[in-house]
C-alpha cells in the first residue's frame, strides 16, 4: 500500500506567544504516530558572545542531512521538504528575540501539522529528531524543571502575589490597605495599627488561597521581613496552605520582579532537588515493602498502560534506561490497542513512550530525576501507584505467554 501524497495546506499560525509547555505537550500526545516523517526540533535560543541567536547554521545543516535519508520524489521526501522550508521561514520571520527555548514540531503530510512553543527558559542543546511521532522527552524535562508556583512578597502595608511558571510571570496581583487614623490616643492608635495589619494580612491570605486553588498550585514561597510580616502571614494560613510553603525569603517589598523571580526560582530548585531524593527513597521503600510501586522499564510500562500510575519517576537522561528488548516489545504489543508502539525501539523512544502513556493513560505526574544515578539500581525508571488491580483486570499484560507476571501490579 503506497503512502498518500502530502497536500500543502494554508499556514495555521501556532499560538507561540501564549501556548504553555503543558498545552503543547497535550497537543503532541493527541497527534500520535504518523505515516509521514515527524520533525521535532529543540533549540537553545540564548544569545552568543555577540548577542545573537546562533542556531541557523545548525538547523539548515541538520535538515539538509536528514533530507538525504529520504528518496527523491517520494511522498515522505515531499512532506519533509515542505517542513524544511516552513521551519526555516518561521525562524527567520516569526521568532521573538526574547525566546530562550524554541520547540517546533512539523509534519506537512499529516494535514499540515505545525506546532511551535517559544519559551522564556532554554533547552540544553540544539536537537533535531525525525520519527513517526513527536519527541516528548526534552519538553517533559522543561515542564518538570519550571513548574507553576506562587510567591507572596509582603510587608504590613502592601503585598504582591505572583504566579511564576516556565521561567516567567503568568499572573500578578497587588493588594494595598488604606490607613484612616485621625485623632486618637496612643493606645487607640496602637490597637488601630494592629487591627489594620491583621486585616491586611487576612486579605493577603484569602487572595493567596483563591490563587492556589484556582491555579492548582502545590508550592508557595513567602518573601518579606521575617520578624514582622512573615509570622503574621503564617498565623492566618490554613493547615493545607501552610503545608504548601517550601521556603521563606528575606526580601524587601521594593524588590524588583526579575530579582524576585531569580531568587524564588533558585529556592524552588533547591526544594525540587531534595524532593527528588525523597521521592526516589519512597519509591524504593514502597517497592521493597511490596507496596504501591513498580520499577524497571517493563513493569512501569505495564503500570502506565493499566492506568495505575500516580507519579512517574524517570532519569534525566534517556541513556540511564536499562531494559530487556524482548520483554519490552511484548508489553508494547500487548497494549497496542491502547497506544500504538513506536516504529523503532531504543532508549529515546522508550522514554517517550513511558511519558506519553503516563500522561495519556494514567493522568500521572511526570518527574524527571536530575541525578540519574539514584535510579541506576532500578533500571532508570519507576512509578508510584494509585492502586493495584485484580489479576483478571491486569490483562493483557498478565495473560499467559505475554510477559512475566509482575506481582507489584496486582493485588496480593
Amino acid at each position: 500500500m503506497s503512502t498518500p501524497k502530502p497536500t500543502p495546506q494554508p499556514v495555521r499560525q501556532s499560538a507561540a506567544e501564549t501556548i504553555s509547555p503543558e498545552e503543547l505537550m497535550t497537543r503532541l500526545i493527541e497527534f500520535g504516530s504518523q505515516a509521514f516523517p515527524v520533525l521535532s526540533l529543540y533549540l537553545d535560543g540564548g544569545a552568543d558572545e555577540h548577542g545573537r541567536q546562533n542556531f541557523a547554521t545548525f538547523v539548515r545543516k541538520r535538515l539538509t542531512e536528514r533530507a538525504r535519508t529520504f528518496a527523491p520524489r517520494t511522498p515522505e521526501r515531499e512532506s519533509f521538504d515542505l517542513d524544511f522550508a516552513r521551519i526555516v521561514g518561521y525562524l527567520e520571520d516569526e521568532l521573538r528575540p526574547s525566546a530562550q527555548g524554541i520547540a517546533i514540531f512539523a509534519c506537512s503530510g499529516a494535514n499540515d501539522f505545525f506546532e511551535v512553543g517559544q519559551f522564556s527558559t532554554p533547552f540544553q542543546h540544539h536537537r533535531l529528531f525525525v520519527s513517526d511521532r513527536p519527541h516528548l522527552y526534552p519538553l517533559a524535562r522543561l515542564i518538570d524543571q519550571y513548574r507553576r508556583y506562587a510567591v507572596v512578597l509582603a510587608d504590613t502595608n502592601s503585598a504582591h502575589i505572583f504566579v511564576f511558571a516556565s521561567g516567567k510571570t503568568v499572573e500578578r496581583k497587588e493588594l494595598h490597605n488604606v490607613k484612616t487614623i485621625g485623632d486618637m490616643t496612643q493606645s487607640k492608635y496602637q490597637r488601630h495599627l494592629e487591627n489594620y495589619h491583621l486585616q491586611h494580612v487576612k486579605e493577603v491570605i484569602e487572595t493567596l488561597e483563591r490563587t492556589v486553588r484556582d491555579e492548582a498550585i502545590d508550592q508557595v514561597i513567602l518573601a518579606g521581613d521575617e520578624e514582622t510580616v512573615i509570622p503574621l502571614l503564617r498565623e492566618q494560613m490554613s493547615k493545607e496552605l501552610s503545608a504548601k510553603v517550601i521556603e521563606v525569603l528575606s526580601l524587601g517589598i521594593d524588590t524588583p520582579e526579575h530579582e524576585l523571580l531569580q531568587a524564588s526560582l533558585a529556592a524552588y530548585r533547591r526544594y525540587d532537588s531534595l524532593s527528588d531524593i525523597h521521592k526516589v527513597e519512597h519509591l524504593i521503600d514502597e517497592y521493597q515493602g511490596n507496596g504501591l510501586a513498580v520499577t524497571g522499564v517493563v513493569d512501569t510500562l505495564a503500570a502506565v498502560s493499566n492506568g495505575q500510575v500516580e507519579e512517574l519517576l524517570i532519569a534525566a537522561t534517556a541513556t540511564g534506561l536499562q531494559y530487556d528488548e524482548a520483554e519490552t516489545r511484548k508489553v508494547l504489543i500487548a497494549y497496542s490497542s491502547l497506544a500504538e508502539p513506536p516504529a523503532t525501539l531504543d532508549q529515546r523512544t522508550i522514554a517517550d513512550e513511558l511519558i506519553r502513556r503516563a500522561i495519556q493513560l494514567s493522568s500521572a505526574r511526570v518527574t524527571i530525576i536530575g541525578d540519574s544515578t539514584v535510579l541506576d539500581n532500578v533500571g532508570g525508571v519507576g512509578a508510584l501507584l494509585r492502586y493495584r488491580v485484580s489479576p483478571q483486570h491486569a490483562a493483557p499484560y498478565e495473560q499467559a505467554g505475554t510477559a512475566s507476571k509482575s506481582e507489584a501490579l496486582i493485588e496480593a
